[in-house]
């Protein structure tokens, strides 16, 4: 099987999961997420969201293919561009680290190691651009049977992020970028093997529990 990671452009967005398209969880305050969802476009502000931030500050994605299907996606932004960063319990990020929102890989695609590409994807962008660390919020409690708009802690966990401010549901982790370029060299060729003998699963639920592997 063929994989493939490219930056998230305004030409393929299209390409996203239908939730990812519409989830403007991160990109809207709260009270302006309700008032788009209810009267708004959330497709059109998801797209204006990342044309500002493309604009402003360069790459805020990447979408991963297998065998030119799109699989799934990863987003990321400087704190200041993501308005619903202020709303946990765990607020606010460091100020030296860039913050990644969300990251989805579709269910008949998981259990592969695809979610690790797209972290480490992220993280060789970001080690490029000069920036020292990786955080976001993680869901202590996801739902096995929805798609979220919060990273599974545990699967944090399992790429190498530690926790800097505990909570019961929301806590904040990170990730150095010194440490995910360590971590890169020493698996990499490990997971090259097993991304090719990767295998496609359709009884997988639409969204897994926090110990799930994406």
């Amino acid at each position: 099987m063929s994989r493939r990671v490219v930056g998230v452009t305004l030409d393929n967005l299209e390409h996203l999961s239908k939730h990812s398209r519409t989830c403007v969880f991160w990109e809207l305050a709260p009270h302006l997420k309700s008032q788009a969802e209810e009267y708004g476009d959330t497709e059109f502000e998801k797209e204006a969201w990342v044309s500002s931030v493309l604009l402003e500050w360069g790459s805020c994605g990447r979408i991963i293919y297998c065998d030119g299907i799109p699989a799934g996606s990863a987003f990321y932004a400087p704190p200041a561009a993501v308005p619903r960063s202020l709303a946990f319990p765990t607020s606010p990020v460091s100020a030296d680290a860039v913050l990644m929102t969300s990251l989805e890989v579709l269910p008949e695609f998981r259990g592969g190691g695809l979610g690790r590409v797209l972290v480490q994807s992220v993280a060789k962008d970001l080690t490029k651009r000069g920036v020292k660390a990786i955080e976001a919020f993680g869901d202590a409690q996801p739902d096995e049977d929805q798609p979220g708009c919060v990273i599974p802690a545990n699967f944090l966990l399992g790429v190498g992020f530690k926790t800097v401010r505990p909570h019961h549901r929301w806590p904040r982790l990170r990730l150095e970028l010194r440490t995910a370029l360590g971590w890169k060299e020493d698996v990499e060729a490990a997971l090259e093997r097993l991304l090719n003998t990767v295998t496609v699963s359709t009884a997988e639920p639409s969204f897994r529990p926090a110990s799930a592997k994406i």
